[in-house]
């Protein structure tokens, strides 16, 4: 009986209409937190003709240590984590799922700027604590206030369509963007964007030109008590800037969905900051977007070994 090729899962699970997509590959799962070692590892033993990207990091190491990979498939749309550069130079496809995230991470940025103007977890704490604040606390209203994006793929033209919806003003700086939604205002220049925003929401891929894109001197041209999010990737912040804007006062709060080191654990730099809010990097996790994920992840892997086997037939 001829052995199946194997496709790697860098995670310990994948949606159940995902799994029978890939029902003709032996599929080997590396767990949650694959060390780049580990990797390797497993890479050596099965010689994966893909991976299937969810948690870890794909590095050229990696990838020589798999020398029937054809296919690298991101369970999502950020591919910052895989070394595309030297997946190139192997000859070796890319894929990720655009879109597939983008209701649940749109949600969740919705969730963490209320969450932040409304002063949800300090008002529930001060309501266990015995206190009722309703005589000196005031909410940010949103109405009329200024939405600012960077970046306006799917998520971010999400974020600005449920924003008009609260009466808001959006604006939005994407110089790689097509078309903008009914109501958001190009902004061709990063710093004005920054200058005028009340919220500051991010929504763009992490280079090498944005690394470190939110840093003192750009936080310096805040609103004093504007509000930040991130749901998208760590990188773009400098945190001691960041945490010395909200120590100020610069900033009323920040919601944080992604860190520069993942998992995040203590001890860290947020662990004595009251005004940020963070969640463990799963805007984009819903029980709808996992599967939308896995099943676009898993029809690249197989439209790229379709192609690949197409083309070897030819020859």
């Amino acid at each position: 009986m001829k052995t199946k090729e194997v496709v790697l899962v860098t995670g310990s699970d994948l949606a159940d209409a995902a799994l029978s997509m890939l029902e003709d590959y032996e599929l080997v799962f590396a767990g949650r937190q694959p060390t780049e070692e580990q990797l390797i590892a497993l890479c050596q033993q099965h010689n994966p003709v893909a991976i299937l990207v969810r948690y870890g990091k794909i590095t050229a190491s990696v990838m020589d240590a798999a020398p029937a990979l054809k296919v690298i498939s991101k369970h999502g749309s950020g591919i910052d984590v895989i070394d595309v550069e030297a997946a190139t130079a192997r000859g070796i496809q890319v894929r990720a799922a655009p879109g597939a995230n983008a209701a649940a991470v749109s949600e969740h940025t919705w969730a963490l700027i209320l969450a932040c103007a409304k002063s949800l977890i300090p008002l529930d704490r001060r309501m266990r604590e015995g206190y009722w604040d309703k005589s000196t606390h005031k909410s940010l209203e949103l109405e009329g206030r200024t939405l600012g994006l960077i970046g306006l793929g799917a998520i971010g033209s999400r974020v600005a369509k449920i924003a008009s919806a609260f009466g808001m003003k959006v604006q939005a700086y994407d110089p790689y963007a097509k078309s903008f939604p009914s109501g958001c205002e190009r902004v061709d220049e990063l710093n004005d964007l920054i200058g005028q925003a009340d919220i500051l929401s991010l929504h763009c891929p992490l280079t090498q030109q944005n690394r470190g894109m939110i840093n003192a001197a750009t936080l310096a041209l805040c609103k004093p008590g504007a509000i930040l999010v991130n749901t998208a990737r760590g990188g773009l912040i400098d945190d001691a800037a960041l945490a010395a804007a909200l120590k100020a006062g610069t900033l009323s709060w920040a919601a944080l969905d992604s860190f520069h080191v993942e998992p995040l654990t203590a001890p860290h730099i947020w662990e004595e900051i009251d005004n940020v809010i963070l969640s463990p990097h799963v805007g984009g996790v819903s029980d709808a977007s996992y599967v939308k994920m896995g099943t676009a992840a898993a029809g690249n892997i197989l439209q790229v070994l379709q192609d690949s086997a197409q083309t070897e037939t030819a020859y």
